[in-house]
């Protein structure tokens, strides 16, 4: 796949089937349209082609939004890689790009520069200068420049859109079950090992503090989750807490993992943590002794989820 970040400047190499969106949350409504953009691509020798957007625009326009986004850019990128996109546009979104006509998108960057021979958008798609242009504007562009329109059926667009609503609240609500459901894999959190208090290599839960560099990341409710990990190409099991940690005073708000039967050193490291299951909420214990009965309650149920999983 290649990626174009700097798309004033990136001429195709040959015709593109392009189809438009934020793409937040890649899930089996996104799915099913890019299936269908790269099926179209391969039967037509074109190049299969995302625009997308970052930041997102409801972060530059509305800049006062507290959206959350299910997918970093890397983690978006990983994942349309794998659905065996041609090419990523990742355009900046900013006050210049938003202020610019939508015959001129049209024109300079979908015909010039991407050399567009098909647009896939659906029917309530708007573009350019505040949005004010639509799918029959986008028809007339393509009557004038050559290319074809197809349109994403209503229905297909309001199970992407209403799949991204869903997703984002299950997440928050911790209702992980529901978010794997609607994006077809477990979701994940990206972060780096760094060094916390050390706390639990002494009740014998050590743990790899996360750090999350992207302060958009949507992050699941506190509670205490099941969840894995893959190092040097192994899937490794563990338990995760994300919380204040009212138990320990001074410790402040962490995401952390205990992995089980793993002791690498991994500080420093980049890890992509995935989501099964949701085990309980946080709670406050009277003492670090019984903080450690309820980790241990907590391991073996995880290990028992873990035999039914497979």
């Amino acid at each position: 796949m290649k990626e174009i970040t700097d798309i004033f400047n990136f001429t195709a190499e040959k015709g593109s089937v392009i189809t438009i969106g934020t793409f937040d949350g890649v899930h089996l409504g996104h799915r099913k349209i890019i299936k269908k953009l790269v099926e179209t691509a391969k039967n037509q020798d074109l190049l299969a082609t995302i625009f997308t957007f970052f930041p997102h625009p409801r972060m530059v326009v509305h800049q006062d939004s507290e959206l959350k986004l299910i997918h970093t850019l890397d983690e978006k990128k990983h994942v349309l890689k794998s659905l065996g996109i041609n090419q990523l546009v990742v355009c900046p979104f900013n006050d210049s790009f938003s202020k610019m006509s939508a015959e001129t998108f049209v024109e300079d960057l979908l015909v010039k520069r991407l050399k567009a021979k098909k647009v896939i958008i659906g029917y309530d798609h708007r573009f350019g200068r505040n949005r004010t242009a639509d799918i029959s504007d986008m028809r007339k562009f393509g009557e004038k420049y050559g290319f074809e329109v197809e349109e994403i059926p209503a229905q297909e667009v309001n199970e992407v859109s209403v799949s991204s609503t869903k997703i984002r609240k299950a997440i928050s609500e911790g209702d992980i079950k529901t978010a794997w459901e609607y994006l077809g894999v477990p979701f994940c959190i990206s972060g780096k090992v760094i060094h916390g208090l050390k706390i639990g290599r002494t009740i014998s839960y050590p743990t790899a503090n996360i750090q999350v560099k992207e302060s958009y990341k949507l992050i699941p409710k506190d509670g205490i989750y099941l969840v894995y990990s893959f190092f040097n190409g192994k899937k490794t099991y563990g338990m995760m807490s994300i919380g204040k940690n009212p138990t320990i005073e001074g410790k402040g708000a962490t995401i952390e993992v205990h992995y089980f039967d793993f002791d690498e050193d991994i500080y420093g490291n980049d890890v992509t943590i995935y989501f099964l299951e949701r085990l309980r909420n946080e709670q406050k214990f009277e003492s670090v002794e019984k903080l450690k009965e309820q980790l241990q309650i907590d391991e073996a149920t995880s290990r028992k989820l873990i035999k039914q999983i497979g």
